[in-house]
């Protein structure tokens, strides 16, 4: 079953449900209105489909070596890569000063999903440039600016993010990577990074990477990390690639997914580098890097879910197994109440997963267009939630495809395995979810819950205004959300930030599933309360949602219960 790029279901959820109309109401983004953003998807869904999608098994199964220190990309990827880069699928939110196309970060988080749908290996590469664009435009000198920009929104060029070393993963503040003056404005950068994503390529005319490193005078911790640009090639005078720079790859990792997507160790021997931002301030730098990836990595998962659900809906609609209880029906394997109710959770949580995906791209999108306060806090508690929740369905859903293919998904010539594989990592990287849920509680909350409680009496207007004429989904929605409320309430009354922690990641999961069962019941209301996206509001909100009230008490029972077990009776036998 070929992939469908899903451009209808991006485009509902723009007119009907993540009001994108606001964004396009803005001075900055008045030219991204229906017709164009329609156009947009289209097109970049088309490529998707003829383009990417092709090379996901491909990628796979011939995926990128090591070849006397220079990388070797998979069959296919260097052609690819230049179509995207050509069609501008870089740059869409990038600045147009540099020659971007300043569009709103809606329509990029919708192309990138769509992208990842159809091959998650390489579209790491654009998604890491594009939060080293964003980075540049943020924190860069106008002479960095100016020389690396219109390369990398072009695609010339190409953008990486080093922070992890051998001792120091989410521990930032541990890296021992140094960088010392040379005398004339630039530094010599000397140390190895791990988990390099697209660390190097066959295809770009240069790799820039930002390095998080550590100045002579720099205290211990994050507050002493800078960063800076060190390019593969240095640019010479007339900004071309020039002299190779004191960097390499050391090898390459074998990993259980994403074989396509090169993920490399680097080593930097005294390699010339430039500052990016102030001196000690490269964590703020690197965040702006960080903070556009995590929203993405979260399309990712859904990126992975579409393509996973597709696959196995068209298994199912020619597997033919048993005896159905369909009378007069074609006898396939969609017949069976079990493999329905798969598919249909499956649909369910992605539509679920996209919404806050696209709610939180429109936030970002309202507070770069006018600066609004109450945008930005929507903004950064939404991104841990599409970063979390899009992940987690990613890996769920994949997991579910395996389920509907039975023994044929657990062999790996039918492709299903590939999507677990695949999307296992995006849990992982760009903070664990578990990083992402103690953000949640912790900074996410130091408002007093102000920007969660504006999401909760939004979603309790939503439900009140057709609680009689919508009952069934209006009023278990409207309750759920109270359970929610008292939920969030506990959590702000913690002093002990390791009580919050204790249950941070069920609290996420359970403020997603309500989330998710809000944004279902616009889609139903936009529909009138009849149709296909009804009954799967109906479905989502009757089965799905009811899992908030365990995951939330499970959020409340603080710290005791987690430690009770010693280490020595954890591993007893």
């Amino acid at each position: 079953m070929p992939f469908r790029a899903p451009v209808t279901d991006f485009q509902f959820l723009f007119d009907h449900v993540v009001d994108f109309a606001n964004v396009t109401a803005t001075e900055r983004f008045a030219d991204a209105d229906r017709e164009t953003t329609e156009a947009i998807l289209l097109e970049a869904g088309k490529m998707v489909e003829e383009v990417m999608a092709p090379l996901n098994r491909a990628g796979d199964l011939e995926g990128a070596r090591l070849e006397n220190g220079k990388v070797r990309t998979s069959p296919g990827f260097g052609d690819a890569y230049k179509q995207v880069a050509d069609g501008g699928w870089i740059s869409t939110s990038a600045d147009p000063e540099y020659g971007g196309m300043g569009l709103p970060h809606s329509i990029t988080t919708a192309v990138n999903e769509m992208m990842a749908s159809g091959c998650l290996a390489l579209q790491l590469n654009p998604l890491m440039t594009q939060g080293q664009i964003e980075a540049l435009e943020h924190h860069a000198s106008d002479e960095i600016k100016a020389l690396y920009l219109p390369k990398l929104i072009s695609g010339e060029w190409s953008g990486t993010m080093n922070l992890t070393e051998p001792a120091a993963g989410s521990d930032v503040g541990a890296l021992q990577s140094k960088a010392v003056p040379n005398g004339d404005g630039s530094y010599a950068v000397t140390g190895q990074k791990i988990y390099i994503t697209w660390g190097d390529n066959d295809f770009t005319e240069n790799v820039c990477h930002l390095v998080l490193a550590r100045l002579p005078d720099g205290v211990p911790g994050t507050k002493g990390i800078s960063l800076f640009m060190v390019p593969k090639l240095i640019p010479d005078e007339n900004g071309k690639p020039g002299v190779a720079n004191t960097l390499g790859v050391v090898s390459l990792e074998h990993k259980l997914g994403l074989h396509g997507s090169p993920t490399a160790v680097m080593q930097f021997d005294g390699a010339q580098g430039w500052l990016v931002g102030g001196e000690h301030d490269g964590m703020k730098s690197m965040f702006t890097m960080m903070n556009n990836a995590r929203l993405g990595v979260g399309g990712q998962g859904i990126g992975v879910a579409e393509s996973a659900y597709q696959y196995a809906l068209g298994y199912a609609l020619e597997r033919k197994q048993g005896r159905t209880p369909v009378e007069g029906g074609t006898g396939t394997i969609l017949e069976h109440a079990d493999v329905r109710r798969m598919l249909a959770g499956m649909k369910a949580d992605i539509f679920a997963a996209r919404a806050i995906e696209m709610a939180c791209a429109v936030a970002i999108d309202m507070n770069t267009a006018t600066g609004d306060k109450d945008w930005k806090a929507r903004a950064a508690f939404l991104t841990p939630i599409a970063k979390s929740f899009g992940t987690e369905v990613g890996m769920d859903v994949a997991q579910q495809g395996v389920q509907v293919h039975g023994g044929m998904g657990f062999i790996e010539e039918t492709g299903a395995a590939q999507f677990l594989r695949d999307v296992r990592v995006t849990a992982i990287y760009e903070g664990t979810n578990g990083i992402q849920a103690m953000d949640l509680v912790g900074r996410k909350l130091m408002d007093g819950g102000d920007a969660a409680y504006a999401l909760l009496d939004e979603i309790e207007d939503c439900a009140e205004k057709v609680r009689e004429s919508m009952s069934d989904l209006a009023e278990p929605l409207w309750q759920a959300s109270e359970t929610l409320r008292e939920a969030t309430e506990w959590m702000v009354a913690q002093t002990d930030m390791n009580e919050r922690f204790a249950g941070s990641v069920p609290f996420l999961m359970g403020f997603a599933r309500v989330l998710g069962g809000y944004f279902h019941l616009k889609a139903s209301i936009a529909e009138g309360g009849e149709g296909a996206r009804s009954k799967l509001a109906a479905f989502y909100i009757k089965r799905l949602l009811p899992e908030h009230s365990g995951l939330l008490e499970h959020a409340m029972q603080g710290a005791a219960g987690v430690y009770a077990l010693s280490a020595e009776e954890l591993g007893a036998a």
